[in-house]
């Protein structure tokens, strides 16, 4: 009788997000957003990029195209779901024409070039605004304070958050629920993930992937500085 009693108490706890078993991934709170590549999505807890959780981009260094692996989730919710997609602390200009022709709706891109605290600062008023569908955020220096107050911001929205930070930050704690290494590989125009921390068993051998570049350019967002209409400044609203 206790075995039977103990098996629904049993099936609730495996129901959770945050509980899996140890050869399976964890079941996703929300729906995750397509990635744009099969390959990752069937390694990512809710078949894509998760929503209300931080995911840590680590690249071996900038312009190997790491933002290629967000544009096709970008476009999707500036352009289908016609929600802002918030850049803080770029270290480039976003190339507009790049995100235009990757098929981000510019007309819902703002871009804050804020620094150090204050680019924690903007990504907190970010996540409190209505509307913000995806941020994007340069953290290199944050701390592990930083992060964990905002990983408890991201549980309490539907925004898909993407920090890139440095590769040797991989050798430290994250509250972040998905981090990924990112290098270019061997071939041109593909990218090796190493998922480094997720929901779900370990995944042993990493991913190649095939980037799709929208533009000609070494760096899938670099370049000058975009006109007024393709990238503002956060608003006040945005940021109070």
């Amino acid at each position: 009788m206790s075995a039977l009693s103990g098996a629904p108490a049993l099936a609730g706890v495996l129901s959770r997000s945050d509980v899996w078993r140890g050869d399976s991934l964890a079941r996703a709170a929300l729906p995750g957003v397509p990635s744009g590549f099969a390959a990752l999505d069937a390694e990512l807890p809710g078949g894509g990029w998760p929503r209300g959780g931080l995911v840590e981009l680590l690249p071996a260094r900038q312009g190997i195209g790491e933002l290629s692996l967000l544009m096709p989730a970008l476009a999707h919710v500036s352009a289908n779901e016609l929600s802002w997609v918030v850049c803080v602390a770029p270290p480039l200009p976003p190339y507009a024409p790049a995100w235009a022709a990757a098929g981000v709706a510019l007309s819902r891109l703002l871009v804050t070039r804020a620094v150090g605290g204050d680019a924690a600062w903007a990504c907190a008023r970010a996540l409190d605004a209505e509307g913000v569908g995806a941020l994007v955020a340069w953290l290199p220096e944050s701390d592990a304070g930083t992060l964990r107050r905002l990983q408890l911001l991201a549980e309490k929205s539907r925004t898909l958050i993407f920090l890139f930070r440095p590769a040797a930050a991989a050798r430290e704690s994250s509250p972040a629920p998905l981090r990924i290494g990112v290098t270019a590989a061997n071939d041109p125009g593909r990218l090796t993930l190493r998922l480094i921390k997720r929901r779900g068993g370990a995944l042993e051998s990493p991913l190649e992937l095939d980037m799709a570049r929208p533009a000609p350019s070494p760096h899938a967002v670099a370049g000058p500085p975009p006109s007024a209409a393709a990238a503002r400044s956060l608003p006040a609203t945005a940021v109070a």
